[in-house]
């Protein structure tokens, strides 16, 4: 009797080591690519409407608009980039590696005898 209380009371550490905070993790990153883009084409128009004030001339704001627009669509290149990374990393763990194994078998479509 007393071991299996051991062994509950060990799996009751175990789950509160572990991480619970990764799932909320993986939320904020994913949300902080929107801010991100949101607040690179905010700086984009506060830099054009610099320009515009330094300068005088109007078209110079949609500089900066284009600039932030470009902030913006490099941030989600990074973020593809990354993500594309650590899929590759994934997809070469062995554990993974079953997929392959059973393609190569179903490739084999000769004349079966039942």
């Amino acid at each position: 009797m007393h071991l299996k209380e051991f062994f509950k009371r060990l799996q009751m550490n175990n789950e509160k080591k572990k991480p619970k905070a990764r799932a909320i993790a993986e939320a904020v990153d994913s949300l902080s690519l929107g801010i991100s883009m949101v607040v690179a084409v905010a700086m984009g128009v506060g830099l054009g409407y610099l320009f515009r004030a330094l300068t005088g001339v109007h078209w110079t704001f949609f500089i900066g608009v284009f600039i932030g627009i470009a902030a913006a669509i490099l941030n989600v290149y990074k973020a593809y980039s990354k993500q594309y990374k650590e899929y590759e990393a994934l997809a070469k763990e062995k554990r993974y590696a079953i997929k392959k194994q059973l393609d190569e078998e179903d490739e084999d479509y000769g004349e079966k005898n039942y």
